[in-house]
């Protein structure tokens, strides 16, 4: 009988997440996960010290990585050097790199809120009463604040994002397995952004978040697109989430948790298939 792979999930159970539970969702996650690998939860502090003996490292609901940049700058080198299977892989071009991307995808012309890091580029930005500015290295509104055009200049830039603030009529936010779109949910209150209820995207919705999805280019992995629906209508990008996106399972039925569990466990048996024959 062949052994079944052995799985390094990494979590904080104890991370409180405001509107969310990690806890409850990875205890279900890796209860689920359970009946095709064998599975240890690992704190991200600890995964150095443990990686070697699994078969792969999952990351999951790790909590934001500025609460831990040296111990994950440090998993990114090991894994890197060890040839540790990661997943979601560590080439993500979204969060997981950072907020690079949302001024690469400002200057690519994508629909995105528009964003800079430079003083010269403030005229780019469209007119707003307020702008919102955020670190680079910034998760879950850390760090994130509020202020008028007049003192954007007085601001010290090179860590700093800055993008117009948006009069949203809701955010949604759209999930994936691999390329694989399995729902979407929104808030429709633009004050409580974890109140979340089933939302059914249009073709166009579709086609907005597939460009993100495709613009990764990520094999295998969980990604969640999260966007912002104006007062005119239109769709812009809020974030692009590769490194370990919160799934609210506990906001879709019973179909649509199961349908996305088997997905993600196809995924993961994919992902070591594809690394052991590399």
């Amino acid at each position: 009988m062949l052994a079944r792979p052995s799985v390094l999930f990494v979590t904080d159970l104890a991370y409180q997440a405001s509107g969310r539970c990690y806890c409850d969702e990875d205890i279900f996650l890796t209860s689920r996960l359970r009946e095709d690998f064998d599975i240890a939860l690992c704190h991200p502090r600890n995964v150095d010290a443990l990686m070697d003996s699994f078969d792969a490292v999952v990351v999951r609901n790790s909590g934001p990585v500025l609460h831990y940049q040296k111990e994950y700058d440090a998993f990114r080198k090991e894994a890197a050097v060890r040839g540790t299977r990661v997943y979601n892989p560590l080439s993500g071009r979204g969060d997981m790199a950072g907020k690079q991307y949302l001024l690469d995808l400002t200057a690519a012309g994508y629909p995105v809120i528009p964003t800079i890091d430079l003083p010269q580029n403030l005229s780019c930005l469209p007119e707003t009463g307020h702008y919102a500015v955020k670190p680079k290295a910034g998760a879950d509104s850390i760090g994130l604040t509020f202020m008028p055009r007049d003192q954007l200049g007085g601001l010290v830039y090179g860590d700093i994002l800055v993008q117009p603030r948006i009069d949203f009529r809701y955010e949604v936010s759209f999930y994936y397995v691999d390329d694989i779109f399995h729902y979407a949910l929104h808030a429709p209150d633009p004050t409580r952004r974890w109140v979340l209820e089933p939302y059914e995207p249009t073709d166009a919705d579709l086609s907005f978040a597939r460009r993100f999805i495709d613009w990764n280019a990520l094999d295998h992995g969980i990604q969640r697109v999260d966007a912002c629906r104006t007062r005119d209508g239109e769709l812009l990008l809020v974030e692009l989430e590769d490194l370990n996106p919160y799934l609210s399972l506990d906001c879709v039925n019973d179909r649509i948790r199961d349908t996305f569990v088997t997905s993600m466990t196809a995924s993961l048996h994919r992902f070591l298939d594809a690394t052991r024959s590399a």
